[in-house]
């Protein structure tokens, strides 16, 4: 039974690796140009690019799990860290690799959700960190230097921070079963990787 339970699971993750790596348009929402003006922009962008919800829901989930101080500190690092990373970006300042680097988040991310026991504060805090720069740099890249673009910003953060929200909260949910939350870790690591090939 144990058997055909594991062989259900894999199959689910490999249709949705399949699904993710014919949805390059779902993939990466970093297209530039006129949708990046405006507060309520901001608001809405990170729920229709799979790379940034997936993302930021595991960054919640990775600090739900920690517990402790880890639940505020983990998503606040990543914000900082995001904000730094815009604020380099429209100085014009863009990180090598930077579609890859977001992808390897999600396997990164991914694979910090699933594993069994999680990592201590300064891993978490570090590795949550560094990604949230790439995330930041990608839409500080792309953003205008004007009131369009600051207000864009500050709904993105705020959507950032509500995603955060949701993963802290489904992990809190889910604890009882782990099994379900560590599934939802490989599945991100999944469709990291099926990003991250398109991304090369």
């Amino acid at each position: 039974m144990k058997t055909f339970a594991s062989m259900k699971v894999f199959a689910r993750l490999g249709i949705l690796s399949a699904l993710a790596a014919l949805t390059p348009s779902l993939a990466f929402a970093h297209s530039g140009g006129a949708h990046v003006h405006g507060f309520f922009a901001g608001l809405e962008h990170p729920l229709f690019g799979m790379d940034h919800l997936l993302a930021m829901v595991a960054v919640g989930m990775i600090g739900a799990r920690a517990g402790g101080r880890s639940i505020v500190h983990v998503p606040l690092f990543f914000v900082s860290a995001m904000v730094a990373g815009a604020f380099l970006g429209m100085a014009g300042i863009g990180l090598s690799s930077l579609e890859t680097g977001i992808a390897l988040s999600l396997v990164v991310f991914g694979a910090m959700v699933g594993l069994a026991r999680p990592l201590p504060l300064a891993a978490a805090a570090a590795l949550t960190a560094l990604f949230g720069l790439f995330h930041g740099n990608a839409h500080g890249l792309e953003s205008p230097e004007s009131a369009g673009g600051i207000a864009y910003a500050a709904g993105f953060m705020l959507a950032t921070s509500m995603l955060h929200a949701i993963g802290i909260l489904s992990a809190v949910k889910l604890a009882r079963w782990p099994t379900t939350v560590r599934t939802a870790g490989f599945v991100t690591s999944l469709v990291g990787m099926a990003v991250a090939a398109q991304a090369f």
